[in-house]
């Protein structure tokens, strides 16, 4: 099942996901997948979905109705295809396409929440990464935070919701980026490691033609506190993953 250079990672519950140097996850991605906290109901999409973390956290815990999975790199897909396997799951489905070319590959208007954790670094900032598989992940190589925008907005129905995570630098991008194309922005949430530090990270969650007012900004989470533990906000978060974690 596992080839060259991959090994398994418990994510707890009993669910495991294939991971490699070129395609993991990161404490950013477990913040994504619980701030987004889809519900039962959801049909949900992951756009640029990597090894399938996301995905994979949400049916550890209690998962949606349905899991679209997008992702641009083949090995990227073949993965997470096998992670399904593994781990006997029904409701994720995986697209091994561009996000920008999903018209005729999946029904837009039908998802009730989109979530992406999208590359920080915008086109031509950086240092760029040789590798590929990183310098998409981690650049605006393959798409624009407006793309990604652009298509969340297409996919989701009236009231549905994107969430993502991103740089703080970037707030003012995604903010105007989600307004141009009838997303209101209702949650916002500054992530920093530990209360002596500034924010690294922010979640945000719009809502596809959501009134113009009342953005929520909830109490900062902190990774860890000033001691270097994590919180117990963490570790809750972390939830049966800690175990294998901490």
């Amino acid at each position: 099942m596992l080839k060259d250079g991959e090994k398994w990672e418990p994510l707890g519950n009993g669910i495991q996901i294939i991971v490699s140097d070129e395609h993991k996850f990161w404490t950013d991605t477990v913040l994504l997948a619980s701030f987004a906290k889809p519900k039962k109901s959801d049909n949900a999409c992951d756009l640029g979905t990597g090894c399938g973390a996301i995905p994979l956290i949400w049916c550890r815990n209690a998962p949606p109705k349905s899991i679209t999975a997008v992702e641009i790199q083949e090995n990227a897909c073949d993965m997470l295809q096998r992670s399904i396997s593994l781990n006997n799951i029904q409701n994720i489905s995986v697209i091994n396409s561009d996000l920008r070319e999903l018209d005729g590959k999946v029904k837009f208007s039908s998802y009730s929440l989109v979530v992406c954790n999208p590359p920080y670094k915008a086109e031509g900032t950086g240092i760029v990464n040789p590798n590929d598989a990183h310098k998409i992940a981690r650049h605006e190589f393959s798409c624009t935070m407006e793309e990604i925008i652009h298509t969340a907005a297409k996919l989701l129905n009236f009231s549905g919701r994107l969430c993502m995570c991103q740089r703080p630098e970037r707030l003012s991008d995604v903010i105007t980026d989600m307004r141009k194309y009838g997303i209101e922005p209702k949650r916002l949430r500054f992530v920093q490691q530990r209360p002596s530090k500034p924010p690294k990270l922010f979640l945000i969650e719009g809502r596809r033609g959501g009134n113009p007012n009342g953005l929520i900004v909830e109490p900062v989470l902190f990774i860890e506190k000033d001691g270097g533990d994590f919180s117990d906000e963490m570790i809750q978060i972390y939830g049966a993953y800690k175990e294998g974690y901490l």
